[in-house]
């Protein structure tokens, strides 16, 4: 081999490196909903967003439905940069950020609205700040809507004397725990993975989500009674890897914050269609949705409040007075 066709090999990579985006970072992105679900989509609209303004200096990839892995598992992934983003529920960040719990408690938020109006403004804003802030080790950029929390089971719960006794799963949270017991159920914390057949084989009797999920999941198979306590009312943070934020350039950071806060807007309008689609859907399969008066529900949730809610009595305060 000649000593210039042995230079051209050594300067072919080099050459190829140039052309490649200098700091080209891949996203992956977990999701523990199946595609088609309105976070999987707003997040996926967000990636592409990111792509076209970065110029391909950061590529996107959405792993939904859970294939990386549960919740808890793509949590500690993230953790250590293995995946780069993911979205979260707040059952899982409470053990570790003791100040998201006060987004956790039942009943803070009046409704679905107040909700909103909270995570919006400067409370949103502290929360994540606080989750950025902790030894997560994870960077929470945006706000995505969980829905309204209520009770599906396999028998009709239509007051709080039916949940009696009542295996009911919950995230695994110790005041998700106590909330349900304190309602008269047995809380049983489980992965969302073992829903399914925990529901078949009578290991629990019923859980508690939105509509989409008791959809999508095909737990409402099982479960054929929807009771609307809206007893929780959960946003779940949009999280990034502080290994991967940390690579990022100051202006990719302003990029990834702002797409992400579009990602969260965009996210409920999707959620607003896909839970009524979600509820017709699930009437004209055989559930019946059950109105109740949600007080003694409330009522009943006040020790909770209480036990958790101590050190969060001023921020309750300005979560209640958000108009």
């Amino acid at each position: 081999m000649t000593f210039k066709r042995k230079l051209l090999l050594a300067v072919l990579p080099f050459a190829f490196s140039l052309s490649m985006p200098a700091s080209a970072l891949d996203i992956k992105f977990a999701e523990i909903h199946p595609a088609g679900y309105p976070t999987v989509v707003a997040e996926q609209n967000m990636g592409k967003k990111l792509e076209q303004a970065s110029n391909g200096e950061i590529t996107f990839k959405m792993f939904p439905g859970g294939v990386l892995g549960s919740e808890k598992e793509v949590i500690e992934q993230a953790q250590i940069g293995a995946v780069q983003m993911t979205r979260v529920s707040l059952g899982i960040v409470g053990p570790v950020v003791p100040d998201v719990n006060v987004f956790n408690m039942p009943f803070v938020f009046r409704d679905h609205e107040h909700m909103r109006k909270v995570i919006d403004g400067e409370i949103g804003q502290e929360i994540l700040d606080k989750i950025t802030h902790s030894e997560f080790n994870l960077v929470a950029l945006a706000w995505m809507d969980g829905g309204s929390r209520s009770l599906y089971t396999k028998k009709p719960v239509r007051s709080l004397a039916d949940l009696k006794g009542m295996k009911i799963r919950v995230q695994g949270n110790p005041l998700f725990i106590d909330m349900m017991n304190a309602m008269g159920g047995n809380g049983i914390a489980m992965d969302t993975g073992e829903i399914f057949s925990a529901l078949q084989t009578g290991v629990i009797d019923g859980a508690e989500n939105n509509p989409p999920t008791l959809l999508e999941h095909n737990h409402y198979q099982s479960a054929k009674y929807f009771t609307l306590t809206n007893h929780l009312i959960l946003p779940e943070p949009v999280v990034m890897s502080k290994t991967t934020w940390n690579k990022l350039t100051p202006e990719q950071q302003v990029l990834v914050k702002k797409l992400a806060r579009e990602a969260q807007m965009e996210e409920r309008v999707l959620w607003d269609a896909k839970s009524a689609a979600s509820e017709e859907k699930l009437k004209a399969a055989g559930v019946e949705f059950i109105a109740v008066d949600t007080k003694p529900f409330y009522d009943a949730t006040a020790p909770v409040r209480e036990k958790y809610g101590a050190q969060y009595a001023d921020l309750m305060k300005r979560i209640d007075a958000v108009q």
